[in-house]
C-alpha cells in the first residue's frame, strides 16, 4: 500500500508544466472567409519562467498555414507572440493544428485554427 502511494505521488513530479501562459485562447475560429484570401491571427503568451524563453520551432499541419514568431528570447514575465497565416485556397470547412516547440520543454504546446472558406 505504501509503495503504491509513493509511486503514485512520484509520478506527479514527472508531469511537466508549461513554461508559458497563453494570454489569448489557444484556438481561433475565423468564421466564414472568402476563398483566395489570407487570414491572420496572433496567439499571445507570457513567459512564466525566471529565464529568457526561446521558441525553437512552430509547425503547421499543411502548406496552407504559415507561422511567424520572434526569434529573440522572451524575457521572464514578458509577452511573446506567434502569428499564424491561413491561405484560403480551397472551399469548405478547415481545422488546422499548430505545434509550438519551446526550448527546454519536452511537451509541445498545441494551437489550432478553424473556419469555413466560401
Amino acid at each position: 500500500m505504501i509503495l503504491t502511494l509513493v509511486i503514485f505521488l512520484s509520478s506527479f513530479s514527472l508531469l511537466e508544466t508549461s513554461k508559458v501562459d497563453w494570454t489569448t485562447p489557444t484556438s481561433h475560429d475565423f468564421g466564414e472567409i472568402l476563398r483566395g484570401s489570407a487570414q491572420t491571427h496572433i496567439f499571445e503568451f507570457k513567459n512564466l519562467t525566471d529565464k529568457p524563453l526561446t521558441i525553437d520551432n512552430v509547425r503547421t499541419d499543411c502548406g496552407c498555414t504559415a507561422s511567424d514568431w520572434e526569434e529573440e528570447p522572451v524575457k521572464p514575465n514578458a509577452q511573446g507572440k506567434i502569428t499564424v497565416i491561413f491561405d484560403a485556397t480551397k472551399s469548405g470547412y478547415f481545422q488546422k493544428k499548430i505545434t509550438v516547440w519551446i526550448r527546454g520543454q519536452k511537451q509541445a504546446e498545441k494551437l489550432s485554427i478553424e473556419g469555413e472558406v466560401l
